[in-house]
């Protein structure tokens, strides 16, 4: 099995946006929340407008859906960044049905894209770019990595992902051996 990488360069990230904003205001969407948000793919292609709307039609402060995965309920703010996306995709795209879905399947019905074409959006984006080892789960390993970097508690980091310890979640967003000897060699007290 292959294990995909969170996107660790910020200038990568910034090419990425820019790649799937000239193919889709929707793909677009689709990257910047999941780079954004702890959420898995399975969840991500499932949210409605509903989800990030309210009944006024002005975008929600939180984004709060039940992980298809763990059965919990996960809540999380969204950034001014995404909340900008999630407008200007909304004021091109809902039709006043909040029940459709954000990544509509362009197949002409009220139906998500499949995990399998949000991951060829993404990886086609990421090939384009050089990236190697790039799919749909790279987007939520990137928040985690990014978080981190960033100087977000672990604990904190370990709940937004539903994890059941630390050390899982450091394993998971990739953090190397490197990175913790950058941050000893950092500090020389």
């Amino acid at each position: 099995m292959k294990f995909v990488e969170p996107i660790r360069d910020l200038n990568k990230i910034s090419s990425m946006k820019k790649i799937l904003f000239a193919q889709s205001e929707r793909n677009y969407l689709l990257f910047t929340l999941g780079i954004n948000s702890p959420y898995r793919i399975s969840d991500l292609i499932r949210v409605q407008f509903k989800h990030v709307l309210d009944p006024k039609n002005s975008v929600r402060s939180h984004l709060a859906l039940t992980e298809q995965k763990t059965g919990k309920e996960n809540k999380v703010a969204l950034s001014k960044g995404v909340k900008k996306a999630i407008e200007a995709y909304a004021g091109q795209h809902y039709e006043g049905d909040s029940e459709a879905y954000l990544f509509r399947s362009r197949k002409g019905t009220n139906q998500a894209i499949s995990r399998v074409q949000a991951w060829t959006i993404i990886s086609d984006a990421a090939k384009e770019l050089g990236l190697e080892n790039i799919g749909t789960h790279s987007l939520r390993k990137t928040f985690g990595y990014h978080q981190i970097k960033r100087g977000t508690n672990i604990t904190l980091l370990m709940k937004m992902f539903n994890h059941s310890s630390e050390s899982v979640t450091l394993r998971y967003i990739g953090i190397t051996q490197d990175d913790m000897d950058a941050a000893v060699q950092a500090l020389d007290l």
